[in-house]
């Protein structure tokens, strides 16, 4: 039967044995001359002048065409069996390879002229995972025996650059690990020639960068040339070694590259695959994380991923990845961690939750999220990507995720040591928070509270339970929502920790202090600092405070923020009991004099009442030093626009004057210098004004010796008559002033204020009329100038004061002479008389002037004056020119009439007040003689 069956066998096989020998066959010339042809065009293309990226695109297209066409040829095996004898075998062996080794040799071509195409043998890897019928072992070889010619063509290169090893590297770790012992070990031959390939890939940069990868305690698993036979074998299916080998090969770019390839395989399908992917990557970032760029990035898409269906396994692996990322640049993971909407999801917790795990770096994730925390939840974003959904789209949100975050990175039981060396931070950046969530009132009741979340979870964290508890007690708590309660919240917290003598106390004050010195970002941080340091220091110092926290007050006074400076004027306020204990107290109390130059009223009002209350406590020799710089600060503010303003500072004036009573004669100058606006003043609209006005010009009287005061009852006042007073006491015993307080008033001419303009048009009047013989030509011009220009003042009042005062300055001109000579005469031996006693202006006279204190009456002659018996002055001209000086005491008694004496040097003074020790008394006269005589019953003449 046996040797009978090939006699009846058919001659020729079947139709359809026939058909598919045939299509083998045909395949076998169709993808030959197809190689042929395709390799034509490659390296026709590859001596062309084409632009370099079009070029290689256009050969990658052909080149996936032609791997297609070879490696989907049936295998060898199979290609042998529709041989018809052994010549026909071979023929198609020949054909088979010849097949394959024109597609290898066109790879070998492409890659000996430029390095950059070795990146087609990483999209050959990703060709032949797609589909399982290709010749996965044949195109390994082919990858493998490429990257051997790279590897040694690259040995005679300085420098080297080849961008896609890391993507190949992510490729070739995962088929070390294949099933196939064959594909396993071509890929691990693949390994070791790019591992060559990448230690020459840019050598002088990794010369440079090797000690700063390369960790303690990390060993090059790369062999010398001499061990070479027997690296395959160590890459093959050791996860662990193609890692460390990887990870200290590869620069960091390329390692990217590496870890970002691995993390998209994490996703994968084939779960095999993503397991060892998920391997291979954690022990890479294990040793190696430190060198892998781009980590927000990987951190955002592994939160992408997360937020699908993932896979246990999945979900495992990426949150690892977190971890060990957060251990080398826990900054750009937190950073990128806080970049997602708020409130926080179960995804971002997780992830959260992750990057706490790694307790080493506690330390750097607090300092970041207080860097964070460092920003105004609120303010605008230069750029606001689509994908962020914040509760106000156009906002950074980032300081509110960080409190959220805080709320569970801190109860972990790792970040204990962390929590309490930066307790000081995080307890004032959590308090600046409140304050500035309070103030957008982003609280809502689905939305918890944060940043107070976070506070009370600090404090129970750092032991101060007792103090949350008291907090929660006072209801402090649930008030902080509101915008109004913050800062007396800051000091509610402040005072709680001091009364449970918080053990941070002192790293708590350094911060402060170091805070307050740096300074804030902000004004309104420097508030919160401010409430909070002063209650510390109030609870733990004695007034005063030490020099070093005194100088933060003192330079706090005049800061930019209203509420900073009258915070700390309060304070500085508060000491007045030990102002003399304080050893820079000038230096103090002239930061208080340059608040009252503040643009707030209230900054202003708060410097007063705090300078006027230390005064009253300071010793006089410091007083006496600062009472003339003191009393010239009141001046500017007694023209203020705010009533009350002028009206404290002008009361504190008078207070000064009666302090420094015994140095009336060193503030003579800036009385007088302040006199017009306390005269003018007296017209003020608020009562106020006026009042303080009246009390500092008795004051004023008092101390100068003039009887003013009298006229300042309600019962007997009258502005005109008040000036003609202060005008007659200046002329009789400080000339000198005369045309100072003229110049002083010409400047309330241009006033806004109409009472201003009135009373200096009178005061100028009056100033004129007695002391015009005090004055120059020049002058008179000048004030003729300014006086003219209210003649067409809108008030008619006004305009008709102005005439008067007008015509008073046009006589004092017309008096004067051309000379100056005859004027200096004229000023030296005009003796003092009052040239008319009857009022000018006729303002809000008393109906009854002969019931008046000036007892004032016309007379028939205006040159003459009749005094009243209860008016007895005693007027005093002092004046000296060259070395001759010429006094002239006049005092009246009775109801006699002055008399004028033409002679220089004489004494007038009634006979009943003459006595022998008088002449003792009065100045010596410069004369060639001396002697006395009584020339009636009524005066003496003493010469």
């Amino acid at each position: 039967m046996t040797s009978s069956k090939p006699n009846h066998l058919p001659k020729t096989p079947p139709p359809n044995i026939i058909t598919l020998e045939a299509q083998t066959a045909a395949s076998l010339w169709d993808a030959y001359s197809g190689l042929l042809s395709n390799q034509a065009m490659i390296l026709a293309m590859n001596s062309s002048f084409v632009d370099p990226l079009l070029q290689y695109e256009t050969q990658l297209k052909i080149v996936e065409l032609s791997f297609k066409m070879a490696f989907a040829i049936p295998s060898l095996d199979k290609v042998k069996e529709i041989g018809k004898n052994e010549d026909d075998q071979e023929d198609l062996e020949n054909l088979y390879r010849t097949i394959l080794n024109i597609f290898e040799d066109t790879l070998l071509i492409l890659v000996s002229k430029d390095l950059y195409k070795l990146q087609i043998l990483k999209e050959m890897a990703v060709w032949m995972s797609e589909d399982n019928l290709y010749m996965q072992e044949r195109a390994m070889v082919i990858i493998s025996r490429v990257l051997s010619f790279a590897s040694r063509k690259v040995k005679g290169y300085t420098s080297v650059d080849v961008p896609c090893l890391g993507v190949l590297a992510a490729e070739l770790s995962l088929l070390c690990s294949h099933a196939d012992p064959a594909i396993t070990q071509q890929a691990s031959l693949g390994m070791y020639h790019l591992l060559c390939i990448a230690k020459c890939q840019n050598a002088d940069i990794a010369k440079n960068k090797s000690t700063k990868y390369d960790k303690p305690g990390s060993h090059c698993l790369l062999p010398s040339p001499s061990d070479i036979e027997f690296l395959p074998k160590i890459l093959q299916r050791d996860k662990s070694k193609i890692a460390q080998s990887v990870g200290q090969t590869l620069l960091p770019r390329l390692l990217t590259e590496f870890v970002w390839s691995l993390l998209m395989r994490l996703s994968a399908p084939d779960q095999t695959t993503a397991s060892k992917a998920a391997t291979i990557l954690k022990l890479t970032l294990e040793y190696y994380a430190h060198k892998v760029t781009m980590v927000s990035k990987i951190v955002d898409v592994i939160y992408k991923q997360l937020c699908g269906n993932a896979s246990p396994i999945l979900k495992q692996a990426m949150l690892r990845v977190i971890t060990l990322l957060t251990r080398t640049s826990p900054k750009k993971v937190i950073f990128q961690l806080m970049d997602y909407p708020v409130p926080a999801d179960n995804t971002l917790m997780l992830m959260w939750q992750a990057a706490g795990s790694e307790s080493s770096v506690a330390p750097h994730v607090l300092k970041t999220i207080l860097l964070i925390l460092k920003g105004k939840p609120g303010a605008m974003e230069e750029r606001i990507t689509e994908r962020r959904h914040f509760s106000l789209d156009t906002t950074n949100m980032m300081p509110v995720v960080a409190s959220q975050a805080l709320c569970t990175l801190l109860p972990i039981g790792s970040y204990k040591k962390a929590v309490a060396q930066f307790f000081p931070q995080l307890l004032m950046a959590l308090m600046l928070q409140l304050f500035y969530t309070s103030n957008l009132r982003l609280m809502t009741e689905d939305r918890p509270f944060y940043a107070r979340d976070a506070l009370r979870v600090l404090l129970n964290c750092s032991g101060l339970q007792q103090v949350d508890i008291a907090l929660k007690r006072k209801n402090c708590w649930n008030q902080f929502s509101q915008a109004l309660f913050h800062h007396h919240g800051v000091y509610l917290v402040a005072k709680t920790l001091s009364d449970y003598n918080f053990p941070q106390f002192p790293d708590t004050l350094h911060y402060l202090y170091k805070l307050s010195v740096e300074g804030p970002r902000r004004s309104e941080d420097n508030v919160i600092t401010i409430i909070f340091l002063t209650e510390l220091l109030n609870n733990f110092f004695k007034d005063p405070f030490p020099e070093e926290f005194l100088v933060l007050f003192r330079n706090w006074v005049n800061d930019s923020d209203p509420a900073v400076s009258k915070l700390s004027l309060q304070k500085i306020a508060s000491m007045a009991p030990v102002i003399n204990e304080i050893e820079n107290v000038c230096s103090l109390l002239i930061s208080i004099l340059d608040a009252f130059l503040s643009q707030d009223k209230t900054v202003v009002i708060r410097a007063l009442m705090t300078l006027r209350r230390l005064l009253g406590k300071l010793d006089k020799v410091t007083y006496s030093s600062l009472c003339t710089r003191i009393a010239c600060s009141y001046c500017p503010l007694m023209d203020h626009i705010n009533g009350g303003i002028r009206s404290m500072a002008i009361r504190h004036f008078g207070e000064l004057l009666r302090d420094m009573s015994q140095y009336t004669w060193m503030l003579n100058d800036v009385v007088f210098g302040g006199l017009v606006p306390l005269i003018l003043f007296l017209e003020d609209t608020e009562a106020r004004v006026v009042k303080a006005c009246k009390h500092t010009l008795e004051i004023c009287a008092s101390e100068l010796k003039w009887s003013t005061s009298y006229l300042l009852k309600d019962e007997h006042y009258s502005f005109e008559l008040v000036v003609l007073n202060i005008c007659n006491n200046l002329l009789i015993s400080h000339q000198k002033y005369i045309t100072d307080l003229i110049s002083d008033t010409l400047g309330f001419l241009r006033s806004s204020r109409t009472y201003l303009r009135r009373g200096s048009v009178i005061l100028i009047g009056y100033l004129a009329k007695l002391g015009g013989h005090l004055l120059l030509r020049d002058e008179i011009e000048v004030m003729l100038e300014a006086v003219d220009r209210v003649l067409r003042d809108e008030d008619p009042v006004i305009r008709e004061f102005a005439e008067i005062t007008n015509k008073i300055f046009m006589e004092i001109a017309h008096r004067l002479t051309s000379s100056n000579i005859k004027q200096s005469f004229r000023r030296l031996f005009n003796l003092i008389y009052i040239k008319k006693l009857k009022p000018l202006y006729n303002y809000k006279l008393p109906k009854d002037l002969t019931g008046s204190p000036m007892g004032i009456k016309e007379t028939k002659n205006d040159k003459e004056a009749i005094i009243d018996n209860n008016y007895e002055d005693v007027l005093v001209k002092n004046e000296g020119v060259s070395d001759i000086c010429i006094i002239n005491i006049i005092s009246v008694g009775g109801n006699k009439r002055l008399i004028q004496s033409h002679a220089c040097g004489f004494y007038l003074v009634p006979a009943l007040h003459f006595t022998p020790t008088l002449l003792s008394q009065l100045p010596a006269l410069q004369t060639s003689s001396s002697s006395t005589r009584c020339e009636d019953d009524n005066f003496a003449e003493a010469s």
